[in-house]
């Protein structure tokens, strides 16, 4: 056993072939640094298997500098070397599993059957994954519940630590210029799990209430989404492509209210979205579908609005009630923002990673 002393500053190695730049990895490097831990990032974007034999060379100078190994998001994939590694070299794994790939590839995008061999190879490495680590990290209790009755790992290799958002990019300002409809925001990748043909639904009923819909992104279900506002002609929709956050916040400024997820589908219950926390960030009013995993944290009517899943007509129910309800939407907006900086900042969930570290090192 490697004695710790919990005084000293921790040294994190955070390792594996995930994307700096993407939104979890990013806060959660970004609130470690703003909890005064030293972040040595071991990070290779090879596709190929070179890919191995870089992290290698990475490791292998710096092990005696780190406490400890975080593999990030997605690290399934390059796991078995980062037990490898971590047992030469006397270190503990933290494994920011932060989804299951069997849920997103099979279950919700349905890429392909629930009875092929592609379904038992990402089954087989959300569970050897999580199997490896000495700790996982998901990112709602409800996700946790799911990984240990699916892969039947014990709920005592799990904490979680929600998703949060950038406060130096995505924080509230004043509007630019009024709107002349009311304006409804929504971005993402067209995901099943989104519900995007419930939003458009949703325009299709209010198009003579003076209620305008931005949807920002593409990929997943893009050209059906496009399809169907083009059979229902309607002119309350307008669709824009991907942007950088310092323009996306230009666009959340000018919303009056933000949309979150609302597709009835079993991943819908069980994880949350950015784009929720992002509008918190932003002080903006959120509508979203009352899924368990979103009632982790927020509460109807206090800090959101919650609708029923899938159901287009009371999500167009609930966007005329704010838009006719400026002091609820004002009360949502406030008490959403408080609880984003209350619990959902980079350094409070850098915070929470650190303890999490702290525990596992002491345990050991």
């Amino acid at each position: 056993m490697i004695w710790f002393n919990m005084n000293k500053k921790l040294t994190v190695c955070y390792f594996g072939i995930y994307k700096s730049t993407y939104t979890r990895n990013r806060i959660l490097i970004q609130g470690l640094k703003e909890n005064n831990v030293e972040v040595i990032e071991c990070n290779t974007r090879e596709p190929s298997f070179r890919k191995y034999g870089q992290l290698i060379k990475k490791y292998w100078p710096i092990r005696k500098q780190i406490d400890i190994i975080v593999v990030g998001f997605p690290g399934h994939t390059i796991m078995p070397l980062a037990w490898i590694l971590a047992r030469l070299s006397g270190k503990k794994i933290v494994f920011d599993v932060f989804v299951s790939l069997y849920d997103s590839i099979i279950l919700d995008r349905k890429s392909h059957s629930k009875f092929s061999f592609h379904a038992l190879k990402y089954w087989l490495l959300d569970w050897s994954s999580c199997g490896l680590s000495d700790l996982n990290i998901s990112e709602v209790n409800t996700y946790t519940k799911y990984f240990v009755k699916t892969f039947g790992i014990k709920k005592s290799k799990f904490r979680t630590v929600f998703i949060g958002s950038d406060d130096t990019i995505l924080y509230p300002r004043e509007r630019k210029f009024p709107n002349k409809e009311f304006l409804v925001h929504f971005h993402g990748t067209y995901l099943p799990i989104q519900g995007i043909p419930y939003i458009i639904k949703a325009a299709n009923i209010l198009r003579d209430e003076n209620v305008r819909f931005k949807l920002i992104g593409k990929l997943g279900t893009y050209q059906e989404a496009m399809d169907l506002v083009k059979e229902f002609n309607l002119k309350n929709v307008e669709f824009i492509d991907f942007m950088p956050y310092e323009k996306l916040a230009e666009y959340m400024t000018q919303a009056d209210i933000c949309l979150g997820t609302f597709g009835d589908i079993p991943k819908s219950y069980r994880c949350n979205a950015f784009k929720i926390i992002e509008a918190l960030a932003m002080k903006r009013a959120v509508i979203t579908a009352g899924f368990p995993s979103i009632k982790d944290f927020l509460t109807d009517r206090v800090n959101c609005l919650f609708c029923e899943p899938g159901n287009e007509q009371d999500l167009a129910k609930k966007i005329l009630e704010l838009k006719n309800n400026l002091e609820l939407r004002e009360k949502i907006a406030e008490n959403g923002y408080q609880l984003f900086k209350q619990k959902l900042t980079p350094k409070v969930l850098g915070r929470e990673l650190k303890e999490i570290i702290r525990e596992i090192l002491k345990k050991y």
